[in-house]
């Protein structure tokens, strides 16, 4: 085989390499699904349907929430089953909040009907309180606190496999069939919540 041969033989096989590796990669990311960004700074509260009367505005490079006569949610106006969700949000100390997920009505969101991802730092039953999911998943100790700072949820949903980090550490990892798909709400019922940026993918 000559030089001109050889050269031409490498190039064949980097092309088939490269294709290789781009239809994989394409293939992966089919299968994963792309992320999706709900909220991005203020930018977002168009993608939820809003229930109860709290002041959701978009300030403070957030959309942002200090007051109402009740628990209120913005709730997504799609629904997901396998997904994950990745949240950065801003709690006061005294913040009662969550991320519920799979909610089987969205007119009426409660812990009971949906996964809650708590955001509490004073609840009372502190197990179920920031890192746990409610009625479902406690969290053992030490207890993490959100309060007065910036903060991030990651939570993965797949088939009964639920996952719940806080901030880079693993908070729940538990089986539970309950809820198989609904829409995603974030909650404001006390103190001041701020969310930054919220994505999700399908997987």
């Amino acid at each position: 085989m000559n030089r001109a041969d050889f050269t031409m033989l490498i190039r064949q096989r980097l092309c088939v390499t490269f294709f290789v590796v781009a239809s994989l990669t394409a293939a992966n990311a089919t299968a994963q699904g792309e992320w999706i960004t709900l909220i991005d700074g203020t930018e977002g509260i168009e993608n939820f349907t809003l229930l109860g009367d709290a002041n959701w505005t978009a300030e403070m490079a957030s959309i942002r929430a200090t007051r109402g006569s009740g628990a209120s949610w913005l709730v997504s106006k799609q629904s997901y089953d396998n997904f994950e969700i990745r949240v950065e949000f801003w709690a006061s100390h005294d913040a009662n909040s969550g991320i519920y997920l799979r909610c089987q009505n969205p007119e009426r969101i409660t812990d009971r009907d949906c996964y809650e991802a708590n955001i509490f730092d004073q609840r009372p039953e502190a197990n179920y309180g920031t890192g746990g999911i409610v009625h479902v998943a406690p969290v053992s100790q030490p207890l993490p606190k959100a309060g007065d700072r910036w903060n991030i949820y990651r939570i993965v949903m797949e088939g009964d496999h639920l996952i719940v980090e806080f901030n880079n550490e693993q908070t729940v990892d538990v089986r539970d069939d309950k809820l198989v798909s609904g829409p995603v709400a974030l909650q404001w019922a006390r103190g001041e919540i701020r969310f930054r940026k919220v994505q999700i993918r399908e997987l």
